[in-house]
């Protein structure tokens, strides 16, 4: 608060966000992204290769993951 114009309750919010973020594992994040990616309309195959290339660019990289992977952790 002390080093943004946010109000409290604002800046708690900004907290709990980036805690959730860096708390989200891979499952997690994939099936959120797939949900929100399908939710633009988006096809698996679009998806999937959307996916492959965020990964790398998380806080935490995890594995290279195929797109048979990825789709196994979104539908088992």
């Amino acid at each position: 608060m002390r080093s943004t114009p946010l109000q409290r309750g604002e800046a708690t919010r900004v907290v709990l966000d980036v805690l959730a973020y860096f708390d989200e594992t891979t499952e997690e994040f994939v099936r959120r992204r797939h949900r929100e990616l399908q939710s633009q309309g988006l096809r698996n195959e679009e998806i999937f290769e959307r996916i492959r290339h965020e990964m790398p660019h998380r806080a935490v990289a995890p594995p290279d993951l195929s797109a048979r992977q990825l789709r196994r952790l979104v539908y088992g």
